[in-house]
Parts: structure tokens; sequence; C-alpha cells
């Protein structure tokens, strides 16, 4: 599928130059079927899946870059940044990473140094092609009084974990921007632990210089305020911001409906007011925010769908299945007339 374009359709990253760029995330897939649409409306490409651990490096010491490659080889072709996403996960981490060859238990020097390895293979491959890392993903427990979710990089090399990832990313390239990144960001509850977490970091004078707030939101939740407190708390610390897995769903969570064939005129309507207003904050803090990233381009392809709900079609974005502009488009660009 193609898209045609005309001078009367703004070009997104265009209208918002010179405050942050327009990212989104795409797959191999996704860069053949949304191609015009991508080239026309932004500037900045995060990998969906191909540069997780689990399809750079399925097998130790098996490295397989093609489908990054092409990726990057695609943004560099067009002019647009790349976001790598993402070094350090508790998931889609091959089961081998926590395992020794002998059948006996992982220690932690044998972890770290493997994650050492991965690390700079990966970002060296990648030096110079790549403006910002997802260093560490997730790390933040949802609920409960424990800051650090369980996982087995805790469980087996010990909460510095996130510390040695980001020094041997900066190490393998210094001129890259370095990102903690989560969901559930704007949540009081957990915004303050990942607070907590990153304040860590930097008193300890690790090379961290962002966090990216995923942006998995809806039609109600969070709230302004939420999103707008977790902006303001955490630039306090100094950082640079970055919106990096963003779209809308028309659900919210307590929504379990099936069978929609498209969204309501209601949805439309309340999905385009919650853009225009998120996309308000974004401008209004564009100091801290240099990018922002949708967690897909259009609404013919969206991770949402399916998710949580079986069975369901969602359209987050913008874009719609034929990748036209709907409301939501135009009441972002009314914001920059």
């Amino acid at each position: 599928m193609t898209s045609s374009y005309n001078n009367q359709i703004p070009k997104l990253y265009e209208a918002f130059n010179g405050q942050f760029l327009i990212g989104a995330a795409v797959n191999a897939k996704t860069v053949v079927t949304q191609r015009d649409l991508l080239t026309y409306h932004f500037n900045s490409l995060t990998a969906e899946n191909e540069m997780k651990f689990e399809r750079l490096q399925p097998e130790e010491e098996l490295y397989t870059f093609e489908e990054a490659d092409r990726l990057v080889a695609f943004a560099k072709e067009h002019d647009m940044g790349v976001r790598g996403h993402t070094l350090v996960w508790h998931n889609q981490t091959p089961d081998w990473m926590f395992e020794h060859p002998s059948g006996r238990a992982m220690d932690r020097n044998t972890l770290l140094a493997r994650m050492k390895s991965h690390i700079e293979t990966v970002v060296n491959r990648y030096k110079g092609m790549i403006y910002a890392w997802d260093v560490v993903n997730e790390a933040v427990s949802d609920s409960g009084e424990q800051v650090l979710r369980q996982s087995k990089w805790l469980d087996i090399a010990g909460e510095d974990f996130i510390a040695r990832a980001f020094e041997y990313t900066h190490a393998a390239d210094p001129n890259a921007m370095l990102f903690y990144n989560d969901y559930n960001e704007s949540v009081p509850e957990k915004r303050e632990k990942i607070y907590s977490l990153v304040k860590s970091l930097k008193e300890k004078d690790v090379p961290i210089h962002g966090i990216g707030l995923q942006g998995h939101w809806n039609l109600e939740h969070p709230t302004l305020d939420d999103i707008r407190e977790a902006i303001e708390r955490y630039a306090r610390l100094g950082m640079m911001l970055h919106i990096t897995e963003l779209d809308v769903s028309v659900f919210n969570f307590e929504d379990k409906r099936t069978g929609l064939l498209a969204p309501t005129e209601v949805m439309v309507e309340r999905q385009a007011e919650r853009y225009q207003q998120f996309f308000e904050l974004f401008k209004e803090y564009s100091e801290h925010i240099t990018s922002v990233t949708f967690w897909g381009a259009a609404d013919d392809y969206t991770w949402l769908d399916n998710f949580p709900v079986y069975g369901r079609k969602n359209w987050p974005f913008i874009f719609d299945q034929q990748h036209q502009p709907k409301q939501a488009f135009w009441d972002i660009i009314d914001l920059t007339r």
C-alpha cells in the first residue's frame, strides 16, 4: 500500500522543525508498505524489534544484523535519524544469555562480560548512525515498594547491571545520547521510582542523558496533570526527555469490546482532542523534549491489534489505514499555525 500526497498536506516533521524530531517505529514490512508515509512525514526511525537482543544475537556470538542493517540503510537513504532500541531488557533476551554451557548457575561476572560484549558489538556497528540509544528498558517495578523489577539481570548481576550497561554503551559510542526507557511513566507511583533510579545513576556519575517516556496512552488515562507532572519531575534532574513509543488507544483499560469495524465518531473526536493536548504539552516543554516517536505510523499496523483483547482491531495513530491524515493530524498541525 502506498499513499499519495500533495502540497496541501503539511509534512509533520517540518511543522515541528526546531522543536523536536518526529519519529516512527518501523519493521521490515512497514518500511515497504508505509514507505511513502514514512519518508514524507517523519525524520526519525526506531526499529520496533529488529535491534532487540534476541534478533541480533539469538545464539552466543552468532549475530544476525541483516534486518537492522536494512532499516538503518533506509533511514540514511532518506536523511532520517535513528533511535536504537533496546540493549538491555528483561524481555526478548535469549535464554543462553543467562545459562552456563556446563549447566551450572550463571555467575555475575560472566553475565556482565556477555552484556559488555553484546553492547560493544552492536553499538560499534552503528556508531555515528544512531543519535540515541534506549540502553535499559523497563527495569522499574510496576507496583509495591520494590524499585526494580525482578529479572534475571537483577537476580544474577545485582542492581548495578543498569549502571554497567550505560558505562559500556558510552565507552562504545561517546557521542550517542543514552536513555532509560519505561512505560506507565506518568503514573505517580511508578514515576517516583523512575525518578529515584535515574537520580541515583546521576549521583554516581553514570553516563545517562535522558529518560524515555513511552507514552502508551488512551482516551482517558493518564490525565494531563499526571503527564505534566512527570515531564516537570524528570526535567528537574536535568534530563533530556524523549517521547519514545507514542500511541493513543481508542479503548480505555476497562473497555473489553470487540467486533467494531471502525472507530466510533466519539472515539475519533476524543482521540483528536487528546493528541492535540499532548502536542500542546510537548511544545510547551520542547526545551526538554527533543524527540517524539510514535510506536508505528498508521492504523493499518499497530502492536495494539489483539492487545489486550484478542481479535480486536485498534486505531491508535494520526494516520488511518489508507495512510491518510485523521482529524488528530489536522488538530496537531493547527498548533503550529
